[in-house]
């Protein structure tokens, strides 16, 4: 019979265990405490909205990793995919209708996925390697169809989605509202769907998964497609956010995807992780980086201190299955 809160928290072993068990959200909450009391300018809604268009790309496409990982796997080439599917839909923009550029986009960057999809679960190849090869020929295409310059959005169509990426509904940024809908949705997938269930039960043992009779590649397959779906989404968010495609989109999204997902709390080898655990992981990520510039800190000390909190964050993983 499940323990309630009350009775978890009954002992001091109990605190500790909550806390490691949920300190995703603890870390959060204490970054947001601390931001508030060293600037007074945290809470404004400018500052606010900036981060949270900050996130909602990188965001998306750790969903994407998420799904991914769950599998056991892993995904390198989504941060050079969001760079040349931003140039593609800046082409694309400018050439067709709004509708159909995004609908091709989006298929474009399933079609991608599928690709690595392809590879891990049919030809056998590690992920990494896949996904590898994958990362350097997106990155490579996105700099040959774009000649290295950034495209321009210059139709109606191009000029709707900038006003869409640049707005809000009700104080949320649009791009957001896109972001937490996606996470919504996985959510609900991840819970409550087959695809979902069947996605981390592979993870937690693909051999037992295989021998009970689920189709174990078809959904390798589809995890690397839906991943690069995702990416299309983030790519055309961005993109329209700052007007053009540029093919140094994306630089590093891919480390920062696998970031949020570990200090999320979901495992490396397969069948943990949680759609609002991503999502706080994420906005940890957001938060640090928002904090370091209030405090006028460069960019280079960033990288370590987003380096320290991932090893951090795995040491919490293995202390708490200890």
């Amino acid at each position: 019979m499940a323990l309630t809160i009350q009775q978890q928290l009954s002992s001091p072993r109990g605190w500790l265990n909550f806390l490691i068990k949920h300190n995703t959200i603890f870390i959060f909450i204490l970054l947001v405490v601390f931001s508030a009391l060293i600037s007074d300018v945290f809470f404004t809604s400018v500052n606010l909205s900036n981060l949270l268009k900050q996130v909602s790309g990188i965001g998306i496409i750790s969903i994407g990793m998420l799904i991914v990982i769950l599998t056991g796997g892993i995904d390198l080439s989504v941060g050079s995919m969001v760079a040349l599917l931003a140039v593609t839909f800046a082409i694309l923009v400018n050439t067709i209708v709004l509708p159909l550029a995004i609908i091709a986009t989006i298929a474009i960057g399933f079609g991608l996925g599928s690709i690595a999809g392809y590879l891990v679960a049919f030809q056998k190849m590690a992920p990494f390697i896949a996904t590898l090869a994958l990362m350097t020929i997106a990155r490579g295409l996105g700099f040959i169809y774009s000649k290295g310059s950034p495209i321009t959005f210059d139709t109606a169509g191009g000029l709707f989605m900038s006003n869409f990426a640049n707005n809000a509904t009700l104080g949320i940024p649009n791009i957001a509202i896109v972001f937490f809908i996606i996470v919504i949705a996985a959510m609900v997938m991840l819970k409550y769907n087959v695809f979902g269930r069947l996605v981390i039960a592979m993870g937690s043992n693909e051999e037992a998964a295989r021998l009970s009779g689920i189709k174990v590649n078809k959904y390798k397959f589809l995890v690397y497609a839906i991943s690069g779906a995702l990416a299309a989404t983030a790519a055309i968010i961005v993109a329209s956010r700052t007007n053009l495609g540029s093919p140094n989109m994306g630089m590093a999204w891919e480390l920062d995807a696998i970031a949020a997902v570990v200090i999320g709390g979901a495992s490396l080898n397969g069948g943990k992780g949680t759609a609002i655990n991503t999502l706080m992981g994420v906005l940890i990520l957001g938060l640090i980086s928002n904090i370091l510039n209030l405090l006028n800190v460069p960019s280079y000390p960033q990288q370590v201190v987003k380096g320290a909190i991932i090893v951090f964050a795995v040491l919490l993983q293995r202390f708490e299955s200890k």
